[in-house]
């Protein structure tokens, strides 16, 4: 807390002691916020009483046992009604007199987050003035004058409180609808959970971190409103924060297919603050530039052993070559010199594939019909299968135009169709199916009929060269699913089925197709003469274009301009605002295509990828045709 801050506190108190009347603020959770000096004096209070976070029930048990409410019976009975009592609040205004025989007021009104303010006003000559006026009203004419004067100059300062007790209520909405106002923009869930794990507040954010559970939560248990699946998840998370100790846990809510991380703080005063966010991009940009690290470390190590292997392999083809034209050689050696060179050209393919997994390479998304793609790999796998061997397709999309680098998925999918077929022998049955998951992954599950992983393939079969087909297997083919899986946000996870056999899944992030239009695009670059080349691009297409130079021109202009159809941007612009800052400001609200020049390893491309399909600059025709769903798709 700053000086500034201090010092508003301090004034505000020092305002609150000056006033006559004793004051005292309640939350939600019957614990006391602020009170003055007045309300600590009237009823003499312990000054643990008196300091915020100070329990209501705490304080009735202490009135009643020093006999405030004269004789009771049940004192537990007693302070039990008077907390259930606070907990429906209602505004009121009574009078009672103290066992002392001094008399006061108590006027209560709830505010309108929880909690409610009091006033205590002592108005014991209040009552002896009019007892005093009803006995001797003749007489004391003189007296009622004066009496009449006081006690009007005790109306004028009950109007003043009443008045200061208003400004209060009215600072402390305004500071309520700002507070809120502010999380309801925050993209996350914040909210506060009592002791007994019932939220106390909440913005109306969890619906759009967890999909399908409710947003008015305020009241529930946490199990209700997170259900049982997510609530097993965080549970030991949130045990550890009632404990008195932060708490930071991620998950993935398998319900909804959305990565999730929630950070829980324990609260001083009972209860936990929770801080929950929706970080799926961020997981598969996070697991796309692991992998791409890993590939350049794998490079860094790998690239002197290739180089001299690979002068090897090439030294052994030569002297091979020189070998077999030798004349009179024995009738064996022929046979000996070829199966030599078999060898080391098989050295040269695993260099080459060795170099495909190192080397940097990014993916090249294009618009493509995944039913297509199921056509195509029915038709290439097709002829390796043996004649009992079935290879079954079910595809649950409709008609999805998505981006993908379809020569590389399907290399992947005929990868992991081999390796079923493989496993299954001379006969057997394999089944791939497609389909979207809560319209964030596309799945492609392989399973078949086979044995099934062995435990050691189970937890090494991700990793290079590991491989159980002897010679016959190089131990690359499901390192490089994974490698492209990884590359693009996505996941691939291996396991064994119940009934038996092998069990493949492959998730990549679902990016629709950009729907092919002639409207208007809106072109983000700060290079004046790239910028006059791609407009010339755009509108040999048919497009009319707007142009900006950076990310927050471009923002002002989408607010401005709602009939723009299309963004396409630089990653590197003028300002601060990235390409993909800007992509992540406009979300899903219009298509957008992100261009550069940078290499497919660098930090920034790597991440763009995650945002929207990336074109390398110079940009042609064909590279934005290529993100463009067909004209007969977009208007299907």
């Amino acid at each position: 807390m700053d000086s500034r801050e201090n010092q508003t506190k301090a004034m505000t108190t020092a305002g609150l002691n000056l006033i006559a009347q004793a004051l005292t603020i309640y939350d939600s959770d019957l614990r006391l916020v602020v009170s003055n000096m007045p309300f600590q004096q009237m009823f003499t209070l312990p000054q643990s009483l008196v300091t915020p976070g100070a329990p209501f029930e705490d304080t009735v048990r202490h009135l009643v046992e020093r006999g405030e409410y004269g004789p009771v019976t049940d004192v537990d009975a007693f302070v039990i009604e008077r907390v259930e009592q606070a907990r429906a609040f209602q505004p009121h205004y009574m009078e009672r007199t103290r066992a002392t025989g001094q008399t006061i007021s108590v006027e209560g009104s709830p505010l309108p987050q929880g909690g409610w303010v009091t006033v205590y006003t002592d108005i014991t000559r209040t009552k002896q003035q009019e007892a005093l006026l009803r006995a001797r009203s003749d007489a004391l004419s003189d007296q009622v004058l004066s009496h009449a004067e006081e006690l009007s100059a005790t109306n004028r300062q009950l109007a003043a409180m009443i008045t200061t007790l208003e400004e209060t209520k009215r600072q402390l909405t305004e500071s309520e609808a700002r507070m809120r106002l502010t999380t309801e923009m925050l993209p996350a869930h914040i909210a506060h959970l009592n002791a007994e794990g019932r939220y106390t507040y909440s913005n109306r954010r969890l619906s759009s971190v967890i999909h399908g559970r409710p947003s008015n939560i305020v009241g529930l248990h946490m199990s209700e409103a997170l259900g049982a699946f997510a609530f097993a998840r965080v549970l030991p998370a949130l045990t550890q924060a009632y404990d008195g100790t932060a708490a930071l846990i991620e998950f993935t809510d398998v319900p909804s297919a959305r990565r999730i991380r929630v950070s829980f703080t324990p609260d001083t005063r009972g209860g936990v603050y929770i801080l929950s966010m929706d970080i799926t991009e961020e997981t598969q940009t996070r697991e796309a530039l692991q992998q791409t690290h890993k590939r350049e470390l794998a490079a860094q190590v790998i690239s002197g052993l290739a180089h001299d292997f690979s002068n090897l392999l090439t030294i052994i083809l030569g002297l091979q070559s020189r070998l077999g034209r030798l004349p009179e050689l024995p009738g064996d050696a022929h046979g000996l010199i070829e199966a030599t060179l078999s060898a080391a050209r098989r050295g040269g393919v695993l260099l080459s594939s060795i170099a495909d997994m190192t080397s940097p390479r990014a993916l090249r998304p294009v618009a493509t019909d995944l039913g297509q793609v199921l056509d195509d790999l029915q038709t290439l796998a097709a002829p390796t299968l043996p004649a009992a061997v079935t290879l079954n397709v079910r595809d649950d999309t409709t008609q999805v135009q998505a981006l993908v680098d379809k020569g590389k998925l399907q290399d992947g999918l005929l990868n992991l169709i081999l390796n079923a077929r493989d496993a299954c022998g001379m006969q057997g049955e394999i089944t791939l199916t497609q389909r979207l998951v809560h319209d964030t992954w596309i799945e492609w599950s392989v399973t078949d009929t086979g044995p099934g992983f062995a435990d050691a393939a189970l937890t090494h079969a991700l990793d290079p060269f590991f491989t159980t087909k002897g010679s016959e297997g190089s131990g690359l083919g499901l390192p490089m699913v994974y490698d492209m899986a990884k590359s693009a946000g996505g996941t691939l996870h291996i396991a064994n089925q119940q009934t038996g056999g092998a069990h493949v899944t492959l998730r990549l992030p679902l990016r629709r197709a950009v729907p092919a239009t002639t409207g208007l695009v809106l072109l983000v670059e700060d290079e004046n003469e790239i910028r006059a080349a791609v407009r010339d691009v755009l509108m040999e297409l048919g497009h009319s274009v707007i142009e900006a130079t950076s990310a927050d021109e471009a923002v002002a202009l989408l607010a401005d301009l709602p009939e723009i159809t299309l963004v396409l941007s630089d990653i590197q612009l003028e300002g601060a605002a990235t390409g993909i800052d800007l992509a992540r400001r406009i979300g899903t609200a219009k298509p957008l295509i992100l261009m550069t020049s940078l290499r497919a390893d660098h930090p920034l491309f790597v991440q763009a990828q995650k945002c929207a399909p990336v074109l390398d600059k110079p940009v042609t025709r064909a590279d934005l045709v290529a993100v463009m769903q067909p004209l007969k798709v977009a208007a299907q």
